[in-house]
């Protein structure tokens, strides 16, 4: 009827708003079975839940076989690592497909099949889940002693699938690829000629002893590619050029030649092309973004604009704000931005809105919050006033900031000193004063600061938190030591 006509538009209209505030596309199913099932698949706890499900499945790498996650690395004294039994690490992963499995259904029914068949990404996700089970369950057939197991290569692609952040890098590096494929086949060019001068230059001659450039590096093709793709990395340089330099200096010209042109020129230039291109992809992707939430809010705006409040003659739509209020209550949104947003429309006092008013209110969401710092106290002795003015000064905060160079400074003089010295002839009673006087200064000062300024705004600022918890981490270690 007439009031669950409303209802549907007002919950269509708070699905629309949070779209907007998280970038999502509309394209999805309004019906309100499906609004409801699509706000509780965006819900907190459900986006934790797939979230906790992709780390778990990502972390079974560390102790299924062949893990070497054990303590030390060296092999004499490594104990040997746990081996799971079988079915246990694959009961994990079943439970983990089952959650996929659910999202990927549940992903798929909210948008519908028209958009479905659009949506490459929930294709690939379907069959990367196909091939995954056909996997586990040859592997379970085997008793986990096959070889091969394809699931684990596929993995990352959960994760990858779930971060819209990854998706956009992978799309800018499809985008980039052409570019970079010249240049890439500069390098090859750049690698080739140079790997046959090579061979032409360092040839084998009669005399064994002068032929040490030749037989380390330059024996055949496949040696000599391999030593200057190296040599563009700089990992083998000077080695790769000192047998040929202790016969002729004139040599080094080639190597020198080889790596300015490699390193200084192509791969510079590779890295330049990478850079603007990313840089252009990531400024259509910021307006892409910014146009899904345009769309958003135009959408909540038409389907309030279809309540039956508005007079049907009139020539342009309207919303109430009254309809405006019921649906941001029920939005989940940062409450800094609902209570401007309110507030906003208090000051506005109309009654109907037209679209660019209520595009301009969802404006907000566009700005960057300012943190606003709660008030220090207010004393009223003028000792109390003048001891706030002083400890609450930047200067102050100058002051501590010099003190803990002293600090640095002071223990790195200590340590130069007793760099030489065996344990039991280091003087630890005077770098156990020097803990001591600059652990008090901390503390004076973290105190001296809460008075100036209040425990509320104290905690306000991160770096004070952080000198806070350091000062308070300091000085139990000193009294435990």
């Amino acid at each position: 009827g007439f009031g669950a006509d409303n209802d549907l538009y007002i919950n269509q209209a708070i699905v629309f708003i949070e779209d907007a505030i998280q970038y999502r596309s509309i394209n999805h199913r309004v019906d309100s079975k499906s609004l409801w099932l699509y706000r509780w698949y965006y819900s907190r706890t459900c986006q934790w839940i797939l979230g906790f499900t992709i780390t778990i499945i990502l972390a079974l790498a560390f102790i299924e076989e062949p893990s070497s996650l054990t303590v030390t690395s060296d092999v004499r004294y490594r104990l040997p690592a746990w081996n799971p039994p079988c079915g246990l690490t694959e009961s994990i992963e079943l439970l983990c497909f089952l959650v996929f499995l659910l999202d990927v259904s549940v992903k798929s029914y909210l948008i519908g099949w028209k958009e479905f068949w659009k949506n490459k990404w929930l294709m690939a996700y379907i069959l990367t889940l196909i091939v995954s089970l056909a996997d586990w369950i040859v592997s379970l057939s085997f008793f986990c002693t096959e070889s091969v197991r394809i699931r684990r290569i596929l993995r990352p692609f959960f994760l990858l699938q779930n971060s819209s952040m990854m998706k956009k890098t992978l799309k800018s590096i499809n985008s980039t690829l052409p570019e970079m494929a010249s240049v890439v086949l500069l390098l090859a060019v750049h690698l080739s000629l140079f790997t046959m001068f090579a061979m032409l230059l360092f040839a084998r001659t009669k005399d064994n002893q002068q032929d040490k450039e030749w037989a380390v590096y330059f024996r055949n093709l496949p040696d000599s590619l391999t030593s200057l793709l190296v040599l563009l990395t700089t990992a083998n340089n000077p080695d790769v050029m000192i047998p040929a330099y202790s016969k002729n200096r004139a040599y080094s010209i080639f190597f020198i030649l080889f790596t300015v042109l490699g390193n200084l020129f192509l791969m510079n230039l590779l890295t330049a092309i990478i850079y603007n291109q990313f840089r252009g992809y990531l400024l259509k992707s910021v307006q892409s973004s910014l146009f899904r939430r345009r769309l958003g809010v135009r959408a909540a705006f038409e389907v309030l604009s279809s309540l039956k409040e508005t007079p049907a003659n009139a020539q342009q739509l309207y919303v109430s704000a009254g309809a405006l209020q019921q649906v941001l209550q029920k939005v989940e949104m940062d409450s800094r931005c609902k209570q401007t947003i309110m507030r906003s429309l208090k000051m506005c006092s109309c009654d109907q809105l037209s679209a660019a008013q209520f595009q301009k209110l969802f404006e907000e969401l566009d700005k960057d919050s300012i943190m606003q710092h709660p008030p220090s106290p207010e004393y009223q002795s003028p000792f109390m006033q003048k001891m706030q003015f002083a400890f609450g000064h930047p200067y102050f905060g100058y002051l501590g900031n010099v003190v803990a160079l002293a600090n640095i400074i002071s223990i790195c003089v200590v340590l130069v000193l007793d760099a030489d010295k065996q344990p039991s002839e280091r003087d630890d009673f005077f770098l156990g004063a020097i803990n001591c006087f600059f652990i008090l200064y901390y503390l004076l000062e973290m105190l001296l600061k809460i008075l100036a300024m209040g425990l509320r705004r104290y905690l306000s600022y991160p770096s004070n938190r952080f000198d806070g918890l350091l000062t308070v981490i300091l000085l139990v270690s000193f009294l435990l030591t």
